[in-house]
């Protein structure tokens, strides 16, 4: 009865969970929910290589107290995050985004550990995260002041 099923097994013939085939790499993903710092930035690598680099800050709401008592809560603090995008068709349309633009971003994240031989006050003799952005979706643009006049 059960001779199939010891057959497949001994095989390697193994049912998996998902039907899309599995990925010899790992990925780091960051997504951000959040506002333009300022306006997306052209640059220039050292090899003449054309980047955007852009800046989204996020809230961060801290949780309420455990006990509710006169205690006041702390204050939300604001976290910004500095992205990249190498992507030509990309860049043009986020050269188009402006200040304060609310958006969805998705980003490779990668972090890159010290030099061990460079100075800890330089940025090789400091951990480095880079976020690589992948893709951006406009949730809201910002309010201009002639729409309000």
């Amino acid at each position: 009865m059960f001779s199939a099923a010891r057959f497949a097994f001994a095989n390697g013939q193994r049912r998996a969970f998902s039907t899309s085939s599995s990925r010899s790499y790992d990925v780091a993903k960051l997504t951000l929910v959040g506002r333009l710092g300022k306006d997306p930035e052209v640059r220039t690598t050292k090899s003449d290589r054309e980047y955007v680099a852009y800046t989204v800050a996020t809230t961060n709401y801290p949780p309420p107290p455990p006990i509710l008592t006169a205690v006041t809560r702390q204050e939300a603090g604001t976290s910004w995050h500095h992205l990249i995008s190498f992507n030509p068709a990309q860049n043009s349309y986020l050269k188009s985004l402006t200040k304060g633009t609310q958006v969805y971003v998705e980003a490779n994240f990668e972090l890159r550990e010290p030099d061990p031989n460079a100075d800890p006050s330089t940025s090789a003799g400091q951990r480095q995260i880079f976020l690589r952005h992948e893709t951006i979706r406009v949730l809201r643009t910002p309010h201009s002041q002639n729409a309000s006049e």
